[in-house]
């Protein structure tokens, strides 16, 4: 397809302008996507702010990387897919080559390929990308809703990788997408979830995620208090949503002894913690961390958005026009929703 859409283009942190540029040309093994819905996201409010040293190497450049559309377009080698098909995606693919790979540690891959320009009216989709992760669209699944898909496949990631059963008792620190994402899941378990969080407004929206209780972490005395719900010694696994270092270290204060942490959140480059070595050792916790997602929990992640184990319209707070994306990101950077669907 010849000609030019609109598209939000990334400059320089701080610096995006939304303008005309060229539609992506498609190899004979790609697909071009009229992009039906893109979701704000935490990742591209940081990218938007930093920039991002691998999703972006060189500018300008369409960005954002949740999206779901319509195929306009498939190249002459292309099987899995036709023009007219809904279809989703998530924003990389492992290369299933390297040693991480080899040892089934997708996530880890040394050669992940990705997918950007959610922010455009057209998305080209890789062709190793479109073979490993893209997936047809359910008719009754609202784009806006397949859209979760990606940031749904990381959260199905980490809470399959924690120790959580029924009847055990969570506490999930940070009530943002992905943290409400956890509390679902973990709930789905059959374990009771306690939401820890610094906003009233996101421990009231927790509540419709099936958690157990809230607490309201800007009291200096809310770590005692998640342990009191858990009989005083602690939750059986605490999962950390916020990406914030002192807040890895609450995590650890707050889990019974024999417990897990599963450090979720991202911090900053550089960023390091203090432990207590002694309670660390003697109370046997274990500290975990887990990255990103793998082709099996995004295709996990599709099948609950698409039997409705997962309701995806809970975490869509409103829309925006492709124009004003940014002023979608700077919502959610103020804590104002919790996503908003960027219409083009």
């Amino acid at each position: 397809m010849q000609g030019k859409m609109k598209a939000q283009m990334f400059y320089a942190p701080g610096d995006v302008r939304f303008e005309e540029t060229d539609i992506p040309q498609i190899k004979d093994d790609e697909v071009l996507v009229q992009v039906k819905a893109a979701l704000t996201c935490g990742t591209d409010l940081k990218t938007y702010r930093r920039g991002h040293p691998t999703i972006i190497t060189s500018v300008p450049s369409t960005f954002g990387h949740e999206f779901s559309g319509v195929v306009v377009e498939a190249g002459k080698d292309v099987t899995k897919f036709k023009v007219g098909d809904r279809i989703v995606g998530a924003n990389t693919a492992p290369c299933f080559e390297c040693e991480h790979c080899k040892n089934k540690r997708y996530s880890l891959c040394e050669n992940l390929q990705y997918l950007n320009g959610a922010y455009s009216e057209y998305v080209a989709v890789p062709s190793h990308i479109l073979k490993y992760n893209f997936y047809h669209v359910p008719e009754h699944l609202p784009f806006e809703q397949a859209a979760l898909l990606e940031p749904l496949a990381c959260a199905v990631h980490g809470s399959d990788r924690i120790p959580a059963k029924v009847g055990d008792t969570v506490a999930v620190i940070g009530a943002g997408p992905i943290g409400l994402m956890f509390m679902k899941l973990l709930s789905l378990k059959g374990c009771r979830v306690i939401a820890v969080d610094l906003s009233d407004y996101r421990l009231e929206q927790s509540e419709k995620f099936g958690v157990w209780k809230t607490v309201n972490a800007s009291g200096e005395e809310h770590i005692k208090q998640v342990r009191d719900l858990c009989g005083g010694k602690g939750a059986d696994v605490v999962v950390e949503a916020t990406g914030f270092p002192e807040v890895w270290e609450n995590a650890v204060n707050m889990v019974r002894p024999g417990g897990t942490v599963l450090a979720f959140g991202g911090t900053k480059a550089g960023t390091s913690i203090t432990l207590d070595c002694q309670k660390f050792h003697y109370e046997e916790i274990t500290l975990k961390a887990v990255y990103h997602h793998t082709p099996y929990h995004v295709q996990l992640a599709l099948k609950l958005l698409s039997n409705g184990q997962i309701d995806g319209s809970l975490f869509i707070t409103g829309h925006y026009p492709l124009e004003k994306a940014i002023d979608a990101l700077e919502s959610i950077g103020r804590q104002e929703g919790i996503k908003y669907a960027i219409i083009p």
